[in-house]
């Protein structure tokens, strides 16, 4: 008989994609400007709602919004806003579906100054941050690199990412790694 795994408690008993988000994705370095989009999308969207939801419209999120593809999304007209307002696989909220559209044309934007999400990303957090919690009540919702990525964020022109979702997206792409001590995954 095999053992079971040990996870984090928020992963541990749930769906098996919400598993397999957890054991293959969450936590793991990834800096793929695409995917970074990606995950800045859908914890914009995850505001107010449990990520479990967001998970389970991943794919029509991907398809709605061109792959993730931030040079195709900033292209997106009014048509396209209406389009997605009128799409039942994703979140129909008009603001975040705006911000997302705009935060594509803000990414867009720095690839044409010659920069990128991923370069920005890479100056600020040299190195994965490892907080080593003990529990997951030992994680917390937001801390000051969030802070200071929002602020930076604000500035450059992003929308609908605070702290406390800029945390989450840290935690998402593996910039911040909080699996549990205990967590095989870690």
């Amino acid at each position: 008989m095999e053992n079971p795994k040990i996870r984090c408690a928020w992963a541990g008993s749930k769906d098996d994609f919400y598993q397999q988000y957890h054991d293959q994705e969450w936590g793991k370095l990834d800096l793929r400007e695409n995917y970074l989009y990606e995950m800045l999308v859908l914890e914009s969207f995850q505001s107010g709602l449990s990520w479990r939801i967001i998970l389970n419209k991943r794919a029509n999120f991907r398809k709605a919004f061109a792959e993730f593809d931030p040079e195709k999304v900033a292209l997106f007209d009014q048509a396209d806003l209406h389009r997605l307002l009128a799409d039942a696989g994703i979140v129909r909220n008009k603001m975040k579906i705006e911000a997302a559209i705009n935060n594509a044309r803000v990414i867009s934007k720095m690839h044409q100054a010659g920069s990128s999400l991923s370069q920005l990303l890479q100056t600020e957090f040299p190195e994965v941050i490892m907080h080593h919690p003990k529990t997951d009540r030992d994680v917390p919702s937001q801390d000051e690199n969030s802070q200071k990525l929002a602020k930076r964020f604000k500035k450059m022109g992003f929308k609908f990412l605070g702290p406390v979702a800029l945390y989450s997206f840290l935690q998402a792409v593996g910039i911040i790694n909080d699996h549990i001590d205990t967590c095989q995954f870690e």
